[in-house]
């Protein structure tokens, strides 16, 4: 693909969204249909649309995924990109004066184990002067931190913290006082690093043992909000810090099983008293698919759920008078930013919005507690005393974040309903369908499972079940979950005319902890069982219809999965597999992948044995109940999956007589990753995936 190309072609996939402190600009990676991955810089006028542009690398060459982005406020970017213990720092700027390409800058380069960077608040800056901090971790551990600037000048080491820190949270406007996360013998304390003297002290110490964390401050009024397991269960609690009053764990913002996260605090007005008078905070709130978004303020003692459109929200955003920007996207909306008008938001009700029907859920949420800058949140009751006893726990009965979820947004749209936003929501530079083609929609649904309902993403309209070709999605990780956005894979399968029901199973994240943790130990147990359920309910009610049964399709961990349910499911109800990057058992996994791979599988239990009625959890060992027509993709330089875990498999069909090319295709991407999919040539295998499951013809 020609950098002309790359540069005007629509976006399909947005990630890793960042604004600019002053809230200007953004930044963000983006992919088009065929094309590796590039940064795009948006322009953020306080009136009109977010303007996107393209900044191609020279050479037609891609960014990794894992590289880290900074906007700044003069709509450059600084990028991290990694590798291994190497990690350069550039300066992007988009093209100007005529030239096709990007002016690219190697401001350094640092090498160890980990490095992130954060920006530093305000606005446009000198070349010399620092626009960021850098956050370096060694196996010591320690942390060391630098400030960078533009200029191509050397990183200026500011501290080296003993042990690690994360987050990261400004307490002033100058860029002098950083919150820092830090981890100390399993236990997670925020803290302040004064960037001038690199002196680090106390700052959240609400109870001996527990987990205190800083996520949002207004450094005009002292308003901070803090999440905490102090009061028994990891909460959002919030205070004034400077003030006499202990922080406060409201019950609306608290539901087990569901994620709140503060997203940005509505710009105060000048001269604006320290209290939490009049302070609104916008609130993400995440179950399953679906995301919602709420306002709390602390003198209300609620949540207000805002109307906007089924899909997810990015977890990111910036407030200021042009409206509350944040990343959107749903299954028919590839991603992009939206804009939102909150005062207009508010004054709609789900009776006001469009004509939407919501799928229940079993859903549920709950109000908020902080002395001087650089001293901790302490409780006043005794020492020993539960926080629930001896500080403030407000309680409310309405305007709880279960009801934000259950109100807003609804889950799915009748067929036929037209696709509309309500007023207050807008959504810029949006990729639109080729001429004369449509996105297609998707719903959330719950089905019946053998441990209770698994939730699921489903394209094909209110007649799902009686497609002709159905495709049951399995999502990778395993700590992941599909979620209702815009999938490029699952979009092309449903243009092919095949419905797909991509499944939450046990393991998925996004449904509490146990959900979560469910196969910790026990990788293609109950989520195997899970999928298994669904394969023998789909099988049998579709051949009442006289339809084929569904097919099974998965990344990565969701590949191994389905192997496995290919291999264990019942004669005749599987169709055909298509699986991308599989790997073939945990203990296969950790004899030949990375460090890293090794460690997480490790942590997660995915080479521990399972001892049940099925058997081995081990591709390899299954192979000769593999009879479903049967396609293999996987990248020749996966670096998370080795390709070695896909050649023994093809070697062992073949030893035990399979026809490659008849049996099953096996397909090698050459200079591909992990991320196959979603990189150069990615369109073409998303074409051969959809075209297998729609005919089962491997070739």
């Amino acid at each position: 693909m020609s950098i002309a190309t790359r540069t005007t072609a629509q976006a399909l996939r947005r990630l890793s969204f960042t604004f600019a402190a002053n809230g200007s600009h953004a930044a963000c990676l983006a992919a088009a249909a065929d094309g590796g991955w590039y940064v795009e810089s948006w322009r953020l006028p306080a009136d009109g649309p977010a303007e996107p542009t393209a900044l191609a690398l020279p050479g037609n060459r891609s960014e990794s995924l894992r590289s880290q982005l900074v906007s700044l406020p003069d709509g450059r970017v600084l990028l991290c990109r990694h590798d291994g213990d190497r990690h350069d720092l550039v300066a992007l700027s988009a093209p100007s004066g005529g030239d096709l390409h990007t002016t690219e800058s190697l401001l350094t380069t640092l090498r160890m184990p980990g490095l992130r960077l954060l920006p530093l608040p305000g606005g446009a800056r000198p070349a010399q002067v620092p626009v960021a901090v850098a956050l370096g971790t060694d196996t010591r551990p320690v942390t060391t931190v630098w400030l960078v600037a533009l200029d191509g000048s050397r990183p200026r080491q500011v501290a080296e913290l003993p042990g690690l820190h994360g987050g990261g949270v400004w307490l002033d406007r100058t860029g002098r006082l950083l919150a820092l996360d830090r981890v100390s013998s399993g236990v997670v304390k925020s803290v302040v690093l004064d960037l001038t003297s690199g002196q680090v002290t106390p700052l959240l110490e609400i109870a001996a043992e527990s987990n205190d964390r800083l996520v949002l401050f207004d450094p005009d009024t002292g308003f901070a909000m803090v999440r905490s397991d102090a009061p028994g269960a990891d909460r959002l609690g919030w205070g004034v810090l400077g003030g006499s009053e202990p922080p406060r764990f409201p019950d609306c913002l608290h539901v087990p099983g569901l994620f709140l996260r503060p997203v940005a605090l509505a710009p105060s007005a000048p001269g604006a008293p320290a209290v939490p008078d009049g302070l609104r905070v916008a609130v993400q709130i995440d179950h399953g698919t679906a995301s919602a978004l709420a306002l709390w303020q602390p003198t209300g003692g609620r949540l207000d759920p805002l109307p906007i459109p089924p899909g997810r929200l990015g977890a990111v955003g910036h407030w200021s008078a042009a409206g509350l920007r944040m990343p959107y996207s749903a299954p028919d909306r590839p991603a992009a930013l939206a804009t939102l008008d909150v005062d207009t938001l508010l004054g709609l009700t789900p009776s006001g919005a469009p004509a939407l029907t919501p799928v229940p859920l079993p859903l549920q949420l709950s109000p908020l507690n902080p002395a001087d800058p650089l001293n901790p949140f302490r409780w006043t009751g005794a020492q020993g005393e539960s926080p629930d006893a001896g500080g403030p726990v407000e309680t409310v009965v309405q305007g709880t974040a279960r009801e934000a979820v259950q109100s807003w947004p609804p889950r799915s749209a009748p067929t036929g309903v037209p696709r509309t936003s309500p007023a207050g929501f807008r959504l810029d530079a949006s990729a639109t369908p080729g001429e004369g083609g449509h996105w297609h929609p998707a719903q959330s649904l719950e089905m019946s499972g053998p441990a209770g309902p698994i939730e699921a993403v489903v394209y094909g309209g209110d007649a799902w079940l009686s497609s002709p070709q159905l495709v049951l999605a399995l999502h990778g990780g395993p700590a992941d979950a599909w979620r209702l956005e815009f999938d490029p894979a699952l979009q092309r399968m449903a243009a092919e005319g095949l419905t797909v029901i991509a499944p939450n199973q046990r393991g998925s994240i996004g449904y509490g902890v146990d959900y979560a943790m469910a196969i910790r130990g026990a990788w293609g147990g109950p989520d195997l069982d899970d999928i298994l359920h669904l394969i023998d309910g789909l099988s049998g009610q579709r051949s009442a219809l006289g339809l084929e049964p569904p097919a099974l399709f998965g990344v990565s961990y969701g590949a191994f999965l389905a192997l496995l349910a290919t291999a264990y499911a019942p004669p005749g109800q599987v169709s055909r597999c298509a699986v991308v990057a599989p790997f073939l058992s945990g203990a296969r996994l950790l004899a030949e992948a990375a460090a890293p791979v090794r460690a997480l599988t490790t942590r997660l239990g995915g080479g521990d044995p399972i001892a049940d009625a099925h058997g081995p959890r081990d591709v390899l060992q299954l192979a000769h109940r593999l009879t479903a027509p049967l396609l293999i993709v996987h990248g020749d330089r996966d670096e998370v999956v080795p390709v070695s875990q896909s050649r023994s498999l093809r070697h062992e069909l073949l030893r035990i007589g399979r026809a490659e090319g008849t049996d099953f295709r096996y397909v090698e991407a050459a200079g591909s990753g992990h991320e196959v999919l979603a990189e150069e040539g990615g369109a073409v295998l998303h074409e051969l995936l959809a075209s297998f499951l729609r005919t089962g013809r491997p070739t």
